[in-house]
């Protein structure tokens, strides 16, 4: 028993292999195998949050650039009794995909404390370190509040979740424009399975960065600190320390830029010189030109009729729906219809 697993009101799991469908240290060898391999280069931004990325991405909400947090932060301050006003004030599991340091989720928390009803924070994150802080901390500051983490990332966390049924309704979190990770495919899929887990009339909280003047995004992803290419950085650094590759971090820069078709920042890693690289994990090498891009990461931008559209399409309807004072962000509350 671990020390989160001995506390009175708090603890976590971590999936073990068993409750996965692959090893996750196969599955990064594998799409960084795959991602290097093809052309263009990419590394898929799901590895970017490992035990030193998270704390970093913990950096990056904290900078003057970066919006979305404080957005996100006055909405669940203004709107939070609305929130829970639609709950009925009934016992609920508050299910938080990427959870992060919960500060934005404590808002929502203590307004549902307030009303007195049974709840059970269930926060899900791909880092342990990041949960063992989030559930000891929660644990002291909610201490009427049941604290259950999860360590997995979302889609594992999920299907594992559907063996947990319980008569409580579920409040799924899905905060902080995570959303924006997935094109439109990708994110209609994701939101079709979580559907397909959940119960009727359970509800989903979605935050979506809406589209907006271009120069605020670029300065939100080149922050003037650095901190956002210590982040795509990183993704490098735990290639060399997971896979043994030898990456020399130097030769590499960051770069985001906006896409005004698809309507979404991109953000890539591009090598400074012809290089090549070994990854002793892996078995190979991977040569690159000089400015050669590596994509890392997606961060798309919505519509409010976007929105609209996303939700139709994936069986849910739109009970709510909140923005900050700027009109830069919107928290949009989803009902499952079955």
């Amino acid at each position: 028993m671990n020390d989160a697993e001995s506390m009175s009101h708090a603890s976590y799991r971590i999936l073990q292999p068993e409750d996965l469908p692959a090893q996750p240290l196969q599955e990064f060898a594998n799409a960084v195998l795959q991602g290097l391999s093809e052309r263009p280069k990419r590394l898929s931004s799901r590895y970017l949050y490992d035990d030193s990325g998270s704390d970093l991405f913990q950096q990056i909400m904290a900078l003057p650039e970066y919006y979305p947090t404080r957005c996100e932060a006055e909405i669940l301050e203004r709107h939070s009794v609305d929130i829970v006003h639609m709950l009925e004030n009934q016992a609920v599991n508050v299910v938080d995909l990427g959870a992060g340091d919960g500060t934005k989720t404590q808002i929502l928390l203590n307004a549902l404390g307030s009303a007195d009803a049974g709840v059970t924070y269930v926060p899900i994150d791909i880092s342990e370190y990041a949960m063992r802080e989030l559930t000891e901390q929660m644990s002291e500051r909610l201490p009427s509040i049941k604290v259950s983490g999860l360590v997995a990332e979302y889609t594992s966390g999920i299907r594992w979740l559907t063996t947990r049924a319980d008569q409580h309704r579920n409040l799924v979190l899905f905060l902080g424009s995570n959303i924006g990770n997935f094109n439109n495919a990708q994110a209609r899929s994701f939101l079709r399975q979580l559907w397909s887990v959940l119960n009727a009339d359970d509800y989903v909280l979605i935050g979506f960065d809406l589209k907006k003047d271009i120069d605020l995004l670029l300065a939100a992803y080149n922050d003037a600190a650095g901190v956002t290419a210590a982040f795509n950085l990183n993704l490098l650094t735990r290639i060399n320390t997971v896979l043994g590759g030898n990456f020399d971090i130097s030769k590499f820069r960051h770069y985001s830029t906006y896409d005004v078709f698809s309507g979404a920042m991109e953000s890539y890693l591009v090598s400074m010189k012809p290089q090549t690289v070994s990854v002793e994990g892996l078995h190979t090498d991977f040569a690159f030109d000089a400015w050669e891009p590596v994509h890392t990461e997606y961060s798309y931008k919505y519509l409010e009729s976007d929105v609209a559209q996303l939700a139709a399409s994936t069986g849910f309807s739109i009970d709510g729906a909140f923005k900050d004072s700027k009109g830069w962000f919107l928290g949009s509350l989803w009902r499952v219809e079955k």
